[in-house]
């Protein structure tokens, strides 16, 4: 028997990305149940660890989750399956998907790329090959309308296959319309919930921030569908005030990247101190500003996503974790650029929770006042309703809650690196990798199934994907050195 004849013999790559049937559970598959999703079409997520997100519904040692349509209708012990089809949980931690709140997926042809790379060329030899002049001058500039799909496709799949249910994308590729509506069509066809970031491009052809009216009326006309969009808004760029003032009249949330390595805290303060700051900010980062604007930023309500891991590796500065929590804000995790590190959220969750108790044990141990230390649960409340929060979607995602849209994920338990059970949240945080997401479902639809990629071609979309990266690897003029120092 060939490889391809039986599912046991498979690698992840052959599957489609997902994981081999785990010691401790069944390597049967069970069938998919058939119109799952559809309107009408009752389905039993029956007998998981059920990690619910929402304090009204609580957590279950053994629950179950009932979904009609793309919606949730109830969660809760042992509930009527008499008319709905049947999906075995056992053995599975259930849980809403998790939310990435700032992703550049059109570097997904470039991943691992500038993994040792800092923001800015520091003017030593091994900060030769940093972001700003590599991605930003050197392989952006290059992307066609082509490549930019490829990208923002594949790595969407491949944030589905981690258990990422819903991102904003946050693409500075908007060399042209053409560009813009690629990316849109790419997240769309992936069919995951997604934030559209219409942020700038490069060159003569680029509408931005124009064409936001355009993209707003062809594209997300309704607010009832998987593509919301929000409006980029850098204060590096010497027309910001135009782009906030566009996305605040067709009523988006601006969000920006706030960094202190590119000298932004001159122009935030006096964002600041205008009053400009708002509930509909989005600011990302946020390394390196005065006590005054985050106070601001508090005041207004502004959201704050972290990309921990990144901001440590790149040179951002600290991440600012402890000073949002002082002020109140909960932050959302977002993993940023995979040309230097992982779009996983388990990578951020661990980055994250590690941080802020490697600080505070340091207090501790010099017997100073320290905060309180961040649990499991805090950092997936981060990766999930707090992300759904920050993009506005609440009343949509980021928790299991009767009313919401069906984006779950069915982490698989029994696995070696995670049986026994004895803590699920720990379990999710401390334990586990993308191999354990074992079945994946927005808005009803199954996604991932057992450890399998639904709907997708991956073998094809990677020699896609590849043809693309020699494209950008050729024209910027870069050796494809596998081992290049």
């Amino acid at each position: 028997m060939c490889k391809f004849c039986d599912v046991r013999l498979r690698s992840p790559a052959d599957v489609g990305g997902g994981s081999l049937p785990q010691l401790g559970r069944s390597s049967a598959t069970q069938p998919l149940p058939a119109g799952l999703g559809q309107p009408g079409r009752k389905t039993l997520i029956k007998g998981g660890a059920v990690l619910s997100m929402d304090p009204t519904v609580g957590n279950y040692t053994i629950g179950d989750v009932l979904i009609e349509g793309a919606k949730i209708r109830a969660v809760g012990p042992h509930l009527d399956s008499a008319d709905a089809a049947v999906i075995d949980a056992s053995g599975m931690i259930v849980m809403p998907g998790f939310i990435d709140t700032h992703h550049h997926q059109f570097e997904t042809a470039l991943r691992s790329l500038l993994s040792d790379a800092i923001l800015v060329n520091d003017g030593r030899p091994e900060s030769t090959a940093n972001y700003y002049e590599w991605m930003l001058q050197k392989f952006s500039v290059l992307y066609r309308p082509e490549d930019v799909y490829i990208s923002e496709l594949f790595g969407s799949i491949a944030q589905i296959d981690a258990g990422v249910t819903t991102v904003m994308d946050v693409s500075q590729i908007h060399h042209s319309p053409e560009h813009s509506d690629s990316a849109i069509a790419a997240l769309r066809d992936a069919g995951r919930r997604a934030v559209f970031g219409y942020f700038e491009g490069w060159g003569d052809l680029a509408k931005y921030p124009g064409d936001a009216r355009r993209i707003r009326a062809e594209h997300f006309s309704s607010d009832d569908q998987l593509l919301t969009m929000v409006m980029g808004g850098e204060i590096y760029l010497p027309f910001h005030e135009e782009a906030w003032a566009t996305g605040r009249e067709l009523g988006l949330p601006i969000a920006l990247h706030v960094v202190g390595t590119f000298g932004m805290q001159p122009t935030f303060d006096g964002l600041a101190m205008a009053g400009k700051f708002g509930p509909d900010n989005i600011f990302i980062h946020m390394t390196g500003m005065s006590d005054m604007a985050w106070q601001r930023a508090a005041d207004a309500g502004a959201h704050i996503s972290l990309s921990v891991p990144i901001e440590m590796q790149m040179r951002h500065g600290e991440p600012p974790l402890q000073k949002a929590l002082d002020l109140g804000l909960q932050p959302s995790l977002s993993t940023d650029v995979e040309c230097t590190m992982t779009a996983d959220m388990f990578t951020q969750m661990r980055s994250t929770i590690t941080l802020q108790r490697m600080i505070a044990n340091e207090k501790a141990l010099r017997g100073e006042d320290y905060p309180k230390l961040l649990s499991a649960m805090d950092v997936i409340r981060f990766a999930t309703i707090e992300g759904a929060r920050g993009l506005k979607l609440e009343h949509k995602t980021g928790s299991l809650t009767p009313g919401k849209d069906a984006d779950i994920i069915l982490l698989d338990a029994t696995a070696l690196n995670v049986a026994p059970l004895n803590h699920v949240p720990g379990a999710v945080v401390t334990l586990m990798e993308r191999s354990n997401v074992s079945t994946v479902l927005c808005a009803g639809q199954v996604k991932k199934w057992q450890g399998s990629l639904i709907g997708h071609d991956i073998a094809k979309l990677r020699r896609e994907l590849e043809a693309s990266r020699n494209y950008l690897f050729e024209k910027a003029g870069v050796e494809q050195d596998l081992f290049r120092q």
